[in-house]
């Protein structure tokens, strides 16, 4: 991957205003862990209540991290007037969500000036152990003059 250059000197603190109108991601539990240029990790502590019958973090929320992080990763290129929505994306789900801890680690593959291609990977952090559970490839789409969307 490459290393990028923001185009907004205060992506940081633009990023984690907006990730904390995240009521999804409050809802969850998940945290903002990084910020970087080209680069978002947002991380989740186990709780029973996102597990799905088998005991494993559901899917839909292995899939809501990773999406969110490759939608922050975007719009840390973005101007300061720009918002970012996500176009289309596809997981990959590895092997069970089973973890103490997960992190989605987003990184921008791609910008652009309307698109930007992105990807994470979802990994479990158990007894020290680190795996991949999912890998995800998305596209972002960058918003201007649309009222109400900011961010």
């Amino acid at each position: 991957m490459e290393d990028f250059e923001a185009r907004y000197e205060g992506y940081d603190s633009r990023v984690r205003e907006s990730f904390s109108k995240q009521n999804l991601m409050k809802t969850i539990g998940a945290s903002l862990t990084k910020v970087m240029a080209g680069e978002v990790d947002i991380s989740l502590e186990f709780r029973d209540d996102l597990t799905q019958q088998h005991g494993f973090i559901h899917a839909g929320v292995v899939a809501a991290l990773a999406d969110t992080a490759c939608g922050y990763a975007a719009l840390t290129l973005m101007a300061p007037d720009a918002a970012v929505l996500t176009v289309e994306y596809k997981i990959n789900l590895l092997s069970p969500a089973v973890g103490d801890f997960f992190i989605a680690c987003a990184k921008v593959a791609k910008p652009g000036r309307t698109l930007t291609v992105c990807s994470a990977d979802v990994f479990a952090l158990k007894d020290g152990a680190k795996k991949r559970v999912a890998t995800l490839t998305a596209t972002m789409m960058t918003i201007r003059d649309r009222d109400g969307l900011v961010g």
